[in-house]
């Protein structure tokens, strides 16, 4: 495997529209910065939460998932409560290539305020917007900046294609649009 760098990002977003919208450069100026970087791409945060709540007093159960344990929010700039989590999307859609596979970190700027960005890796001819679980880890509530930039991406290429990849197996987060809640 191999990482890929900037310009194979802005080469496979031109020639493939992986990555939709499209930041050809690294936006920073008064925002959490997003689009391209060396190896990798700082994705942004929609403003679109589900923010965890336990005014039901529901099981978290991943075989029963229960949808009263959020609450929607549409916000430029979402509270997470203290020790606790929200759901969200990001701004960009992505269409993965089949030789590659994707890992998502979390952005400096928000782990030194203890929120964790969690995303399962996108896997090779996965398609749609990421679901991110945003975990605030302090005691106090944290705030999270719609359409700045969230996490990063790190792209890694492969000299093989996987004999089934995603879509092949018809994967149930396959092109999925907004925030999804847990699926089995």
């Amino acid at each position: 495997m191999t990482i890929r760098s900037d310009r194979w990002i802005r080469q496979m977003c031109r020639e493939h529209a992986m990555i939709e919208p499209f930041e050809p450069d690294q936006v920073r100026e008064g925002v959490i910065s997003y689009g391209v970087s060396s190896f990798g791409y700082d994705i942004r945060v929609a403003p679109e939460f589900k923010v965890f709540t336990n005014v039901h007093n529901v099981v978290v159960d991943p075989k029963e998932f229960d949808d009263r344990s959020f609450v929607d929010v549409t916000t430029d700039t979402c509270l997470i409560p203290p020790n606790s989590f929200a759901l969200a999307r990001t701004t960009e859609y992505f269409r993965i290539p089949r030789d590659t596979l994707v890992l998502c970190v979390g952005k400096s700027t928000y782990a030194r305020c203890g929120i964790i960005v969690n995303v399962t890796p996108l896997e090779p001819t996965w398609e749609g917007y990421l679901t991110l679980e945003i975990s605030n880890t302090t005691p106090l509530p944290a705030r999270i900046y719609a359409n700045e930039g969230i996490a990063q991406l790190l792209f890694f290429q492969s000299d093989q294609e996987p004999e089934t990849a995603y879509a092949d197996r018809k994967g149930k987060y396959q092109k999925q649009t907004g925030v999804t809640l847990p699926r089995l």
